[in-house]
């Protein structure tokens, strides 16, 4: 039976924990250790937006494991001519073993593994965006040991990371607390089925008050304000946002050792400010470098069941 992933909640306690386990061995081994674990698989990568880390951590990831990785932009596929998602997940079926698809809309991914007869994965949908919330759970335990007690305050925009890193605190058992404006909150199903899904010591609540939100928070995570699609509303949510910056003083309310995450781009003196980006509590390249890692770990579990 095939496994997508559109959200973490498609995953249990322990798939989460078996592919952090084995993206962390992964990233440990020498390069050619799982170089032929998904030899002679291949994944479509279809691309409605633009993208840096998610593109190259994924053409990267295939070919570290003997697979391959078949790049489509969305407007040079029959899509882009009237042919429907459902046709398109149902031929692209019969060519790879998985398509993985960064898009506009969370409804397309649902629609392509309607039809798809292969694993659908979610590079990142206006929902969720579950393979950097991985990375995210990975760097966490790399500098923390242990998620045991951790507390994060994402500050900002209830958006799709946010959403995502909720279902992370829940399948890993995690507090955490987002403050944005009232406006702006993270949608309530969201949290409904993070609390379905909660092993023991999920919390999670929403605070309006940022500087309320991070007082003796481990990580402090924040986003961009300013999404792709989002450009006519920038001076707007700038406005908006500008409350929940991520700053030197914000970082003072924090544990004394809390660590600053941001999934990049970054915008720095917008919800970030540059001495907090460049500090050494700074894991923000940590964490490009984990959607490397997670994204291979994720292939193996889907293709093969490689576990630790």
């Amino acid at each position: 039976m095939k496994k997508n992933i559109l959200t973490l909640a498609e995953l249990s306690t322990l798939e989460a924990e078996a592919i952090i386990d084995l993206a962390i061995a992964m990233k440990k081994a020498d390069r050619l250790t799982y170089r032929e674990t998904c030899s002679g698989y291949a994944a479509a990568l279809i691309f409605e937006k633009p993208s840096t880390r998610t593109r190259v951590s994924l053409e990267r990831a295939l070919d570290g494991i003997g697979a391959r990785g078949v790049v489509l932009n969305a407007r040079e596929l029959q899509l882009s001519r009237g042919e429907d998602l459902a046709d398109t997940a149902r031929v692209l079926s019969r060519y790879v073993d998985a398509i993985v698809a960064r898009v506009f809309a969370h409804e397309s991914l649902v629609e392509l593994a309607r039809h798809a007869t292969v694993p659908v994965v979610n590079a990142l949908s206006d929902f969720a965006h579950p393979l950097q919330a991985l990375a995210d759970v990975m760097t966490i335990l790399e500098r923390r040991g242990s998620l045991s007690g951790i507390k994060l305050a994402y500050l900002g925009d209830g958006n799709n990371v946010c959403h995502s890193l909720i279902m992370a605190a829940a399948l890993f058992g995690f507090e955490m607390v987002a403050a944005t404006p009232r406006s702006h909150q993270p949608r309530a199903e969201v949290v409904r089925e993070a609390e379905r899904i909660a092993r023991s010591g999920f919390r999670f609540c929403w605070q309006e008050n940022a500087r309320e939100a991070v007082r003796g928070a481990h990580v402090i995570y924040t986003d961009t304000w300013v999404s792709m699609g989002q450009e006519a509303e920038k001076d707007e949510r700038i406005k908006l946002f500008m409350p929940y910056q991520v700053n030197g003083s914000i970082m003072a309310e924090a544990d004394s050792s809390a660590i600053f995450m941001h999934c990049l781009p970054a915008h720095k003196g917008l919800e970030v400010t540059e001495d907090v980006f460049e500090s050494e509590r700074s894991v923000v390249f940590d964490q490009a470098e984990n959607r490397l890692h997670t994204a291979k770990a994720v292939f193996a579990y889907l293709w093969k069941g490689v576990r630790l």
